[in-house]
């Protein structure tokens, strides 16, 4: 992906689990603060799956965004990010803290 359509995916992920978790406790307390964020990357659509998939088990607020591809992808649908959080750094660190900053 190019770098803007990077940070339209992250910004469509963050949102997403923000604006569906709105009454969650922990979005309650992330939205009085200083709104921290981190970007991470991962190889392939297998392990933005496998993310995915242990945030809901771990009860965090998350988010699965698949891009209409109508700008990239040749027009397939294609799942492009997850937005995983917020919550307190010992449920995410088991989740994303392996992974490489962007």
């Amino acid at each position: 992906m190019r770098k803007g359509k990077m940070v339209a995916q992250g910004a469509h992920a963050s949102m997403k689990a923000t604006l569906e978790n709105i009454d969650h406790p922990y979005v309650v307390e992330w939205l009085k603060g200083p709104f921290t964020k981190i970007v991470v990357g991962v190889p392939d659509e297998e392990s933005l799956f496998e993310i995915y998939t242990l945030a809901l088990r771990s009860n965090i607020p998350c988010s699965l965004i698949l891009d209409a591809g109508r700008t990239e992808f040749g027009g397939v649908p294609t799942y492009t990010a997850v937005g995983i959080g917020p919550a307190p750094d010992a449920y995410l660190i088991p989740i994303t803290g392996h992974l490489k900053l962007l």
